[in-house]
């Protein structure tokens, strides 16, 4: 005979809405949307139980069913127009942009509309029909300062985006994603301290605020409150460190952030841990930023850090980056710059047609190397002119061309590399002194170079291996091996035996005083032997 089994609750009769309002108060919104589950299968027109769902769907970033659920309660209760107004927030976070747009337009408030319209289209990179809406907003409404803010910033023009945030913070009191989008502004240009100032007063207010956050902690915690912008505040810490070529400390700032699953990581957070750490697991960075792709909406940047990653020469999966391009015309077409595309095509070609590949690299070298000598002449005007301001767009933009040159000239030279032509990859890195004699992985192959081309060029490899090394004299285990061991190589053969021994002898030091400094936590653990 067959019993019949009760659909039970989860929780306790009587105690359903105070867990729901304490589920969600306390952001554990996936408890709350179970709980709410079994509701709907008993009450399924309820509509406390719909909105609460809808909400609870829209807080954990599932914003495609929470669309979804508003659509179900403007059906059964027409009445209420606020839900007009969730749905269409939910279509654009789910980026549906054509059917949010179309709700935006007929909701009652003119302002809401307004604003959400606005945000639609800076989402669609429509700068003229933001700024045709802007217009429309009250004047003094502080939508429309941020509005403009955000504008400024889409264009580039980072100084007056973060004077209008600014406004905004100092007329609507302090707002942690204010204070987040005046950091952005700084660190756009490059002006890490005061961006790293306001990050820091982000973090301080998060957890005085919210000590139930688990700032810091390395275990699970309750959810991060959006308005606190911690996470934002904490990426953008990372991403400052990583751009300073500091991976550990740019590691360190994600393991900080409040913490969370893999699984609840947000698209930007999961790029950057990402990014942050292929260098010591290029593995599971690859997985993440494949699954990105695959699972949409993604950090623009997504598409082509991925490409360029596969085309680094430590990894060289050119046909896996083929295959990505193939495979996702539409974003070759929207993600990719022209002079990135030009980049990964010259680099998908160096090991199967290297002199095809050479050809278009030095098309691309000599395209940079006109901009630089530009960039050079606006850096000595401005310095001439006296003009700060000036000066310092033109030296952040001489950096960042640099930088962008650095990987051609690379691609160029690696084609002779790999065939151990070392005095023509001599040659073509001796080509780009005037611009690139400061930078480290220019200073660095040169080095390597001049090490490979063997007798009579030893003491040329040490003069650029010497001052590699003697930058971390205090912690020379930062030093890779090779440039260690081949510094070495260059002294014993150029007869400075002691310059070698005494080389050896700082780094065996530094190794023993590493060991001591972690052995006692190891010998608290259980010692095996077989």
């Amino acid at each position: 005979m067959a019993l019949l089994v009760a659909n039970r609750s989860p929780v306790a009769q009587g105690q359903v809405t105070a867990s729901i309002y304490g589920h969600i108060r306390e952001g554990r919104y996936d408890d709350a949307i179970h709980i709410l589950e079994w509701e709907l299968q008993n009450f399924p027109t309820s509509r406390a139980a719909l909105s609460m769902m809808a909400y609870a769907l829209f807080q954990a970033e599932d914003f495609a069913a929470a669309a979804a659920l508003y659509e179900q309660l403007i059906r059964l209760y027409p009445e209420v127009t606020d839900y007009k107004q969730y749905q269409a927030q939910a279509l654009y976070k789910a980026g549906l942009h054509q059917d949010a747009a179309k709700l935006a337009v007929g909701l009652e408030s003119q302002e809401q509309s307004l604003t959400l319209q606005i945000a639609i289209k800076y989402e669609q990179n429509d700068i003229a029909g933001c700024k045709r809406l802007l217009e429309k907003l009250p004047a003094g409404n502080s939508d429309a300062t941020v509005g403009a803010a955000c504008l400024m910033y889409k264009e580039a023009n980072y100084d007056d985006a973060r004077k209008l945030f600014t406004t905004a913070l100092n007329s609507s009191g302090y707002q942690p994603e204010l204070a987040y989008n005046i950091a952005l502004c700084y660190y756009q240009v490059k002006q890490y301290g005061p961006a790293l100032k306001h990050i820091a007063e982000i973090i301080e207010r998060g957890v005085t605020e919210h000590p139930e956050l688990s700032v810091g902690a390395a275990e699970d915690g309750a959810g991060v409150l959006k308005e606190s912008a911690l996470v934002e505040a904490f990426n953008l810490k990372g991403a400052i460190e990583y751009n300073m070529k500091n991976c550990e400390a740019a590691r360190e700032a994600m393991a900080d952030a409040p913490p969370r699953t893999e699984q609840e990581l947000d698209p930007v957070t999961l790029h950057n841990s990402a990014l942050f750490s292929m260098d010591i697991d290029p593995t599971g960075g690859f997985r993440k930023l494949s699954h990105l792709l695959q699972a949409p909406p993604f950090p623009a940047p997504t598409f082509c850090n991925i490409l360029m990653l596969y085309c680094k020469p430590q990894h060289a999966f050119y046909d896996l980056a083929a295959d990505i391009m193939a495979e996702n015309s539409d974003l070759v077409a929207t993600s990719l710059s022209k002079e990135a595309h030009e980049f990964l095509e010259a680099a998908m070609l160096s090991t199967s047609a290297p002199d095809e590949a050479f050809q278009r690299f030095d098309v691309l070298a000599a395209r940079h190397a006109e901009a630089l000598r530009q960039l050079t002449k606006k850096v000595q005007d401005a310095r001439l002119a006296r003009d700060t301001e000036a000066l310092k767009h033109a030296v952040i933009a001489y950096e960042e061309a640099l930088e962008a040159y650095i990987p051609v000239l690379m691609g160029q030279a690696r084609i002779y590399w790999n065939m151990e032509h070392y005095s023509r990859v001599q040659t073509i890195l001796q080509q780009s002194t005037d611009f690139c004699s400061e930078h480290e992985a220019w200073k660095l192959n040169c080095a390597h170079t001049f090490f490979m081309q063997g007798d009579g060029r030893f003491k040329e490899a040490i003069s650029f291996y010497e001052p590699l090394v003697q930058g971390h004299l205090g912690n020379l285990l930062e030093v890779t091996a090779i440039v260690l061991a081949n510094l070495c190589i260059c002294y014993i053969m150029t007869s400075q035996n002691d310059q070698a021994e005494a080389l050896m002898r700082q780094v065996e030091r530094q190794e023993e005083q590493q060991a001591s400094a972690v052995r006692p936590q190891q010998a608290q653990l259980p010692f095996l032997h077989c």
